[in-house]
C-alpha cells in the first residue's frame, strides 16, 4: 500500500512509498483509514523535531472502518466507524497508566511516531483505543476527534472553567478554534486573540458563536478584558498559539488566582515575567495530549453538535497530493487539511 513514510532520521526524509500492509494480531483490530488530519507534529517530524523511530508511517488523527479483527476481540467491532486513540503500547503498570493517564506514561509509543500511523489505506489499532463515531458526524469531522479531545482535557480537565466566567484564548488555529469551542460549551464568555494574519480564522471564530476576537496588532485586548471582567482579569487562559509575546499578554491579563494553562509549544526557551504569576498566585498548569476520559467528552459534544470541527477542514486531498498539504498547512493557507488515503 502507499503510505507517507518518515523513512530516516533527520530534516526532510519523508516521501510517498511503498509500505506492507499490516496484519492482524491478538487484541487489534485493522481500520480502512477514510480520512486522516494533518498535524503540526506530524511538520515537526518532518523537520526532525519531534522524536520519531523511522521508518514510521506518519498520522495520528484519523477515522476510517474496522475492517478486520482478531478472535479475541469483540466482532461487533466489524464493520463499524471508528476514530482512535492515537497510543500504540504503554507500560501498563505506572501510576499514569494506572489513573487512565496513558500520555504521561514514558514508555508510550504512539501511531504515527512511535509506530505506523494513519497516512496510509489501513492501520493496526489496539482494541483499548477504538472509539464508534457518533451517527451524525462523518469520517471528515470524525478525524478532528484527537486536537478536540486535547483540547477537552486542557479546558475541562486541567481548569475549572465555570458558567459566566470570561476565557481568554490566545491562538486562532485548529487547537485555539477548538478550545474556544469547547469553553463556548462549557457556558464561559470567550476572548479569541489573533494577528494580522488570522482574518479567516477570526471570521470562523465568530461564526461558531465566539462573542470576542481581537486582533492584538491593532486593537488593545486588556480594555476590552477589563471592560468584560470589571477590571480583575480573566478568570483562565488557554495559550494555544506557542508564541512568547501571547504567552506574556495571557499572563498579565488573567486575574488573581486564574488560572493559566499552557497548551501550544513553543519549540524553544522563553522568557516572561514569574514574579508577576507570583505576586498575583497565578495557577500555572500545562497540558499535553489527551486522556481515554477527555476522548469519550470529545465524543459526547460531537454527537450533541455543540462543537464543530468540520468547519475547520480547509481541504481534503488524496495521499498523493501529502505535500500539497503539509506545505499550506505550515504557510497558514488554511486550518486544517485532511488526507484521504482509501480514495
Amino acid at each position: 500500500m502507499q503510505a507517507v513514510v518518515k523513512y530516516a532520521p533527520g530534516p526532510g526524509n519523508v516521501q510517498l512509498m511503498d509500505m506492507p500492509e499490516p496484519a492482524v494480531r491478538s487484541g487489534h483490530v485493522i481500520v480502512e483509514v477514510e480520512a486522516a488530519g494533518i498535524c503540526g507534529t506530524d511538520l515537526h517530524i518532518q523537520s526532525a523535531e519531534y522524536a520519531c523511530n523511522p521508518p514510521v508511517v506518519l498520522g495520528h488523527e484519523f477515522s476510517g472502518t474496522v475492517v478486520d479483527a482478531e478472535s479475541d476481540v469483540d466482532q461487533a467491532l466489524l464493520g463499524k466507524r471508528v476514530t482512535c486513540l492515537p497510543y500504540f503500547t504503554t507500560c501498563g503498570v505506572c501510576e499514569f497508566c494506572r489513573t487512565d493517564q496513558p500520555n504521561l506514561c514514558a514508555d508510550r509509543r504512539s501511531m504515527g511516531s512511535g509506530t505506523n500511523g494513519a497516512f496510509a489505506r489501513y492501520v493496526l489499532v489496539p482494541e483499548r483505543s477504538v472509539r464508534l463515531l457518533p451517527d451524525n458526524v462523518d469520517f471528515t469531522a470524525g478525524a478532528v476527534t484527537e486536537p478536540l479531545a486535547c483540547c477537552v482535557h486542557a479546558v475541562l480537565d486541567k481548569s475549572t472553567l465555570r458558567p459566566g466566567d470570561v476565557a481568554l484564548v490566545t491562538g486562532p488555529g485548529t487547537i485555539g478554534l477548538l478550545t474556544a469551542q469547547v469553553a463556548l460549551a462549557w457556558g464561559a464568555t470567550v476572548v479569541l486573540a489573533g494577528t494580522d494574519g488570522d482574518a479567516v480564522r477570526m471570521d470562523l471564530a465568530r461564526q461558531l458563536g465566539v462573542q470576542h476576537t481581537v486582533n492584538v496588532e491593532s486593537e488593545p485586548v486588556g480594555d476590552l478584558v477589563r471592560e468584560l471582567t470589571g477590571g480583575r482579569g480573566t478568570a483562565a487562559v488557554y495559550e494555544c498559539s506557542g508564541s512568547a509575546g501571547a504567552a506574556r499578554m495571557a499572563l498579565d491579563l488573567v486575574k488573581r488566582r486564574g488560572q493559566y494553562v499552557q497548551i501550544g509549544l513553543f519549540g524553544r526557551r522563553i522568557e516572561w515575567d514569574a514574579d508577576l504569576a507570583v505576586l498575583k498566585e497565578v495557577d500555572i498548569r500545562t497540558s499535553f495530549a489527551s486522556t481515554p476520559v477527555s476522548w469519550d467528552y470529545a465524543l459526547r459534544l460531537l454527537g450533541q453538535g455543540r462543537v464543530q470541527t468540520r468547519p475547520l477542514v480547509t481541504d481534503t486531498l488524496p495521499l498523493s497530493n501529502w505535500e500539497s498539504g503539509f506545505d499550506r498547512f505550515r504557510s497558514k493557507q488554511g486550518i486544517k487539511f485532511v488526507l484521504t488515503p482509501k480514495g
